[in-house]
């Protein structure tokens, strides 16, 4: 079967290098044929295997907008554009997602596999501490034929819906598929914080960044992304790091290898 993997990328924050070491990270890591997907308005760099669905102007956009301004939440929920049931009408089985600030540095087949029919998530670390069940967006399974309830609940009441998840598109996600009972958590182990899981305070202040073991997914969520961290970061007093080496091999070095310098 082929593995289906999607990512989306709007406006200018992250370049189309971003996108194509995902893709050389997915396809490294994982046991079949990749169909890789990236939602976009900007084409320009994209490597030429990688299939671009252009960001749609959702029809509920306004009042999507109005509900995320009041929640201080600006372009968030664009994410939700990919679960639109036809979106890839040929497209047959489960969608790994990722947001464009991970990095893979192992093997993804078993997340790929893992609970048919569910939609599948890691439990967000904040709210994990704080006792919430919410998953974190960074890393996300779903079936297109399956959930389209996704797109559909947002498209019939979008001011409702941003507002009940308070404009938090991870929120939306998890709630709805644990609402239906369709919902699986990623293994912790598997997906990983850089700031919370391999770069802790105050650790960060006497030894390089860490790679667990067996994490498969490094997710840079906040600060530091993954050029603040390459050579080090020292933003802030807890998230300060040193250089990481592991973080240029996986990211850049065996993309390159993979793609060539001209795409990585």
């Amino acid at each position: 079967m082929t593995a289906n993997i999607m990512c989306i990328k709007w406006g200018t924050l992250f370049g189309p290098e971003y996108v194509n070491r995902l893709y050389s990270g997915v396809r490294r890591n994982i046991a079949a044929p990749v169909r890789f997907f990236c939602m976009t308005e900007h084409r320009d760099g994209l490597h030429p295997d990688i299939e671009v669905l252009d960001l749609p102007v959702e029809p509920f956009a306004e009042p999507m907008a109005a509900a995320l301004a009041l929640a201080n939440r600006q372009g968030a929920m664009r994410k939700v554009s990919l679960f639109r049931p036809g979106l890839v009408p040929d497209l047959e089985g489960p969608v790994l997602g990722f947001d464009l600030d991970v990095v893979i540095t192992g093997d993804l087949t078993p997340i790929w596999q893992m609970a048919p029919g569910k939609i599948a998530m890691r439990h967000d670390w904040t709210e994990a501490r704080k006792g919430r069940p919410t998953g974190h967006g960074s890393v996300f399974r779903f079936d297109p034929a399956q959930h389209g309830f996704l797109y559909d609940d947002l498209a019939a009441n979008p001011y409702a819906e941003v507002e009940q998840a308070r404009g938090s598109e991870q929120r939306y996600t998890s709630h709805k598929a644990m609402d239906r009972e369709v919902f699986a958590y990623i293994p912790c182990d598997w997906v990983v914080s850089f700031k919370y899981d391999c770069n802790p305070f105050p650790r960060n202040y006497v030894a390089p960044p860490r790679l667990p073991e067996d994490a498969r997914v490094v997710c840079f969520h906040g600060r530091p992304k993954m050029t603040d961290a390459l050579e080090g970061y020292s933003g802030s007093l807890i998230r300060y790091s040193k250089p990481c080496d592991w973080l240029k091999e996986h990211w850049i070095e065996r993309s390159r290898a993979d793609l060539g310098a001209a795409w990585a």
